[in-house]
């Protein structure tokens, strides 16, 4: 039994499902979203309630029945108030730089990292050292994010590298002199 995948979704005001042809769109104030649902994955949609119901008791059916659910309530979540994740570079000479549609990284190697800002996101230079990145698209968003983090991931023993604004790096002690 799923507790994820039983879960009723109250659709806030200002947002409209709708479900046709194993597709589901939802539209809101900040943009429009749509999704394909798994196989043997169905979608019941009475006034503002929504509820995702399977077919049947398969092992894949079961594992898509909480996740369909949870996309679903992350896409109702990102039309309305959209999401949010803060990046941070620790590093001398370490910096963020947006020029338009590309984030140019300078982290420490011979030649700064390009990145091609997907469409449907938007980044913030807040500083030098920090980004925001944000948009409707929970998925993109956080891929977007770890794609930056991954240019130089933060280090142990002395904490270089890109993190995220939340992010507890655990330090570790480095040699000890005799």
């Amino acid at each position: 039994m799923s507790r994820i995948g039983n879960r009723i979704i109250v659709v806030p005001e200002g947002v409209t499902v709708t479900s046709e042809d194993n597709h589901i769109h939802v539209k809101g104030p900040k943009g429009e979203l749509s999704l394909a649902l798994g196989k043997g994955i169905t979608v019941n949609i009475e006034g503002n309630n929504v509820s995702v119901l399977r077919a049947n008791d398969e092992k894949t059916t079961k594992a898509m029945h909480g996740t369909m659910n949870a996309h679903i309530h992350n896409m109702i979540e990102g039309v309305m108030h959209g999401f949010k994740k803060g990046l941070e570079i620790i590093g001398v000479g370490y910096r963020f730089n947006v020029k338009g549609s590309t984030l140019v990284i300078s982290a420490g190697y011979s030649h700064p990292v390009e990145l091609e800002i997907p469409a449907g996101i938007q980044v913030e230079a807040t500083s030098n050292t920090e980004i925001t990145v944000s948009g409707i698209d929970k998925v993109l968003v956080g891929e977007f994010a770890a794609k930056i983090r991954k240019v130089r991931e933060p280090e142990p023993y002395k904490g270089k590298g890109i993190r995220y604004k939340d992010e507890h790096v655990r330090r570790k002690e480095g040699k000890k002199a005799a």
